[in-house]
């Protein structure tokens, strides 16, 4: 843990998207156009060294610069893969399909072509909030690229339901989502700081709203929907690899029954309660976080 950075963002090198050693990815039938337009698209890097491959998934309105704190510690001792969904980061803004991406499929196929394109086996999908279920998707969809899957902070399903507690009323959500529309830079500081939590420095609030900002507004809107409203109850049982749950001890966005919820569905999954609170423990507490993956990822 001591190669763990708490200060200072991770800036990849601006000028080459692949900066390690992964095998190149076969001639056939993945060509060389397809794959450099699969990498462009989400802005994929790939840093550190090891035998064991990461992917890290971001969560809504997240670049890869959201994992600054875990990176430099994970990449001491695995090769870790992270990428841009398309609208945030340095993503092509080019390349959004309203089509594709009216659902989240079309997020989940950037996964597993990003897997594809690189030639990926047995890896560590980590995956943040909605990210999170991104992640979960493309493991159930696409086993053959994965070993492994970590949810942190993740919910199937954020509105309540008969039978189901998700943790939000659809009206509530609803008006959410509204506040987008009347002004999303207020609208980004009020919701960074509220899924921080009041315990945590004015800085982390002010990173995470930047992250929001930095994200294409139209693009960020449609994709707030499908992540707050949908749900992935249904695919919790396809999903056959080993999982971790992490969860933050209060954590707004996802209560202690979600949990509790995909442990019950999820046919081989573990569940650990952080002490962090706050939706975003890879921000607020990263040594702990590191700390719970530890065993799992050896």
């Amino acid at each position: 843990m001591s190669a763990l950075s708490q200060k200072g963002p991770f800036n990849p090198l601006p000028s080459t998207v692949i900066t390690s050693t992964l095998p190149p990815a076969p001639a056939s039938p993945v060509t060389d156009a397809y794959r450099q337009a699969v990498l462009r698209r989400n802005n994929v890097h790939v840093v550190g060294a090891g035998q064991s491959t990461l992917l890290l998934c971001n969560g809504f309105g997240c670049s890869q610069h959201i994992w600054h704190y875990l990176l430099p510690a994970l990449m001491t001792s695995h090769r870790v893969v992270l990428f841009d969904q398309v609208g945030t980061g340095e993503s092509d803004l080019t390349a959004y399909d309203p089509v594709r991406y009216a659902t989240m499929a079309g997020y989940v196929e950037d996964v597993v072509e990003i897997c594809q394109v690189l030639d990926l086996r047995e890896v560590v999908v980590i995956g943040h909030s909605a990210g999170a279920m991104v992640a979960l998707l493309a493991a159930s969809q696409a086993p053959q690229y994965f070993a492994k899957v970590i949810l942190l902070a993740g919910s199937p399903c954020y509105v309540n339901e008969p039978g189901y507690y998700g943790g939000f009323e659809r009206a509530d959500v609803l008006e959410v989502l509204a506040g987008m529309d009347t002004d999303f830079g207020q609208w980004a500081d009020m919701f960074a700081r509220l899924l921080l939590g009041s315990d945590h420095a004015n800085s982390l609030g002010e990173e995470l709203t930047a992250s929001f900002c930095q994200a294409e507004p139209v693009i960020a809107r449609q994709f707030a929907r499908l992540a707050f409203l949908g749900d992935s109850r249904a695919e919790l049982p396809r999903l056959r690899l080993p999982t971790l749950l992490l969860q933050c001890s209060e954590d707004i966005a996802v209560p202690a029954e979600v949990g509790d919820y995909l442990l019950t569905h999820l046919p081989d999954a573990q569940l650990i309660i952080l002490k962090a609170t706050g939706h975003c423990p890879h921000l607020s507490a990263p040594l702990e976080t590191l700390a719970a993956m530890q065993a799992f990822l050896a």
